[in-house]
């Protein structure tokens, strides 16, 4: 199987007390989906798990290993609550350092902003044998041990984080896709749907429906590596609705 053509998985576990007691609204998940999807990769699994270090270890231990990459978000910050780093640490089997290259970042972003007070300092701490993640957002670096890359919580910062890994990843062919509208229960065209994903074995059909203007429609989102196999598909799917009567919508509704 040649690189383009294997599937390379990744896994985010979304780290915050303040995620599952719904007072922060989670955006990395979409964010970092999306561009794992350019850099063709699946983001397969999701966990959300609070400030306890067993519950981060257990996650670590359990997602690292079945996927070929693992992100997490949060809690690498400067408080006595940003335990992630010392989660991963010991999931790893490695202590925790601080890092001359991270302490030299933070020092240069804080001589104009107060000095690296040991709060700050505590943004310099990785586990032993880590590489750094460069943030041009705040100084503070994310931080990258073999398969495991720990990012930011706050959103805009691991866009940043993202940018600067964009390239840097092994993946396959990203994916594609083509939405098709129709003014349709998806109930009286679920056979239509399972068929013809059926017919294309490079293909993934996802059903998304709706309600509006009093009536009920849905969205059909074929998705592909193949553009040729995509094409294909996408032209039975609209074949097979006008043939029930219904018209169809390139682009989607």
């Amino acid at each position: 199987m040649s690189t383009s053509e294997r599937i390379w998985t990744a896994a985010l576990v979304v780290i915050g007390d303040e995620i599952l007691s719904g007072r922060t609204h989670d955006k990395n998940i979409a964010q970092i989906a999306s561009w794992l999807e350019v850099q063709g990769i699946r983001l397969r699994e999701v966990r959300v798990v609070p400030d306890l270090e067993d519950a981060i270890i257990g996650a670590v231990d359990a997602l690292r290993v079945g996927h070929d990459y693992l992100f997490t978000t949060g809690g690498i910050g400067p408080t006595h609550d940003d335990i992630t780093v010392d989660a991963v640490a010991k999931a790893m089997g490695v202590p925790v350092v601080i890092h001359p290259e991270a302490r030299a970042m933070l020092e240069g972003y804080y001589a104009t902003r107060g000095g690296l007070n040991e709060g700050r300092l505590r943004m310099a701490r990785v586990p032993e044998g880590a590489d750094l993640i460069p943030n041009r957002m705040s100084g503070a670096p994310g931080i990258q041990l073999g398969n495991v890359y720990m990012m930011a919580g706050v959103p805009h910062i691991t866009a940043g984080m993202l940018d600067a890994l964009t390239g840097s990843l092994e993946g396959g062919a990203p994916l594609i896709s083509e939405t098709i509208g129709c003014w349709v229960p998806e109930s009286e065209v679920a056979v239509l749907l399972r068929e013809t994903e059926q017919a294309h074995e490079a293909c993934q059909i996802g059903s998304y429906p709706f309600f509006r203007e009093g009536k009920v429609g849905a969205n059909f989102v074929i998705r592909s590596t193949d553009p040729v196999a995509l094409a294909q598909c996408a032209a039975v799917l609209e074949e097979g609705l006008r043939n029930l009567g219904r018209e169809t919508t390139p682009g989607g509704i």
